[in-house]
């Protein structure tokens, strides 16, 4: 099975039914998204399928088709990762970061549809990515500190 992962083509000889999650980490040497909850629920595995944020430990690897893999690893590779990765740095937003991939991509998916979120925007587009450290007040300021770099 052949998947494009961050602009790479990637043969795999996986089961169609792997989720996407262990074919990145564990068959792809990417083990910048991370496993939370195994339900889909937690957000701490969220990559991107054509530029939409999916959860990889639902997503079998046979469903995914010609559709392009994004992980944390290339989100420097565009303008919005970049902003987003300062202004979480700037932000001090991690603190034990295990969350944090899932949460930039859900956040690089905002940024991309919506260039100037409100507070609402960012509330609904980061309900799906829980944080246990509790950081979403310097997560939502991050947001929009990326956004005004941006603009």
């Amino acid at each position: 099975m052949q998947l494009t992962i961050n602009d790479r083509i990637v043969t795999l000889d996986a089961d169609p039914e792997m989720p996407l999650l262990w074919a990145l980490r564990d068959m792809a040497g990417l083990p910048g998204t991370k496993f939370g909850c195994g339900a889909g629920l937690c957000g701490a595995c969220t990559v991107h399928l054509d530029g939409q944020p999916v959860r990889a430990c639902q997503t079998p690897i046979g469903s995914i088709g010609t559709a392009r893999v994004t992980t944390i690893e290339a989100l420097a590779q565009s303008p919005v990762g970049r902003a987003l990765q300062a202004a979480w740095i700037a932000a001090d937003v991690p603190q034990c970061g295990y969350c944090q991939a899932g949460q930039l991509m859900s956040a690089a998916t905002l940024l991309a549809e919506t260039p100037r979120p409100s507070d609402e925007d960012i509330d609904a587009a980061m309900a799906g990515n829980l944080c246990r450290c509790g950081t979403y007040l310097r997560i939502r300021a991050a947001i929009k500190q990326a956004a005004g770099d941006l603009a």
